[in-house]
């Protein structure tokens, strides 16, 4: 069930639309990244965020301690690491390659194509 969901969510996605649902996720992390990813997923669709900004909102000093954490997120696209930039909007720090990151959010319609 899960796989399914998951490829149905992925097709919605690549499609360029915005999945109404979340599969069930269970990744493994530290609970600091268990927080961080959690975050992650509240970034809405088409929209990005700082790496500070995440840090404030849960309440930690570290914009580097939060990058780090996203750096470490085990399922990419689902929890969107991709929607987080740098503080000058600067598209920074995504383990898959930046020009990955474009791409993902140019499907989003969040950056121009």
């Amino acid at each position: 069930m899960v796989f399914k969901e998951t490829c149905h969510w992925l097709d919605l996605y690549f499609r360029g639309e915005s999945p109404d649902f979340t599969p069930k996720l269970s990744p493994k992390g530290s609970p600091f990244q268990q927080k961080v990813w959690q975050e992650l997923l509240k970034i809405p669709y088409g929209q990005t965020i700082t790496y500070g900004a995440i840090a404030k909102r849960i309440g930690c000093r570290s914009a580097r301690a939060v990058g780090q954490a996203i750096h470490r997120n085990p399922i990419a696209i689902i929890i969107p690491c991709h929607r987080v930039i740098g503080a000058d909007g600067s598209l920074t720090g995504y383990a898959s390659g930046l020009n990955r990151k474009e791409k993902l959010l140019k499907i989003e319609k969040a950056i121009n194509a």
